[in-house]
């Protein structure tokens, strides 16, 4: 996908890393559609992109998840890419972990994502891209992350499937696995605290992967750094 002049949705938009996206979107020139949480946040994020088309979004509100995709085609006039910047990290032992919270993470992680790419999957041409983001903790599946890995290889699982079924029609569906990055993310866990972790990529870094996944079909996006 050629990212000059394509259109983009980027939900997630108020976090660290889809913010630094969309604004890297904007500067290469293409057009931006952004949704989020935060209110402040989003219109931070929407005035950096030249006063972006944006959406409040609830990932406890599947069916306003789904019903950003044909706002931003009315928005943009169409989409080429949408790219899943949504989710929130958990930790701590299994048995320390309620229910509660397990379907908190499963439902930012994998069934809002899910419901903006279902779709999404009508509204992208053959020749567009339908991302997100997951993580190496579905390879991983480190202990003391039992839900959230779960809740990132729901996702995964998900996407898997849907490529294969789209593959000789499109459009591109790609799975993003990064690598621990330093945006503060883990940090802002739902629950417990995160174990110690090496020194990660820079965000600038991230948004590099993110790009070349969109621009190569996803080349190479579901495995580690």
């Amino acid at each position: 996908m050629d990212v000059k002049d394509a259109r983009v949705l980027v939900p997630g938009a108020t976090g660290v890393i889809g913010a630094a996206l969309a604004e890297r979107l904007h500067g290469l020139g293409a057009r931006i559609a952004v949704a989020g949480r935060d209110p402040d946040s989003l219109a931070r994020v929407a005035a950096a992109c030249g006063d972006a088309p944006a959406r409040r979004l609830d990932a406890y509100d599947l069916d306003g998840c789904a019903r950003s995709i044909p706002w931003a085609v009315g928005e943009l006039g169409g989409l080429d890419a949408v790219v899943v910047c949504v989710g929130v990290a958990g930790f701590g032992p299994a048995e320390e972990v309620g229910d509660t919270v397990a379907e908190h993470l499963l439902t930012v992680n994998a069934l809002a994502p899910v419901a903006v790419l279902r779709a999404a999957l009508a509204a992208v041409p053959a020749g567009g891209v339908l991302a997100a983001v997951t993580g190496v903790v579905v390879d991983a599946a480190p202990a003391g992350m039992a839900d959230y890995a779960a809740s990132k290889a729901a996702l995964a699982t998900w996407l898997t499937s849907v490529r294969r079924e789209r593959r000789r029609i499109g459009p591109a569906v790609v799975d993003i696995r990064l690598p621990h990055v330093e945006s503060g993310f883990a940090e802002r866990a739902v629950c417990g605290n995160p174990p110690t972790l090496p020194r990660g990529r820079t965000v600038d870094e991230a948004v590099d992967r993110i790009l070349d996944a969109l621009t190569s079909g996803g080349a190479g996006a579901g495995h580690g750094p």
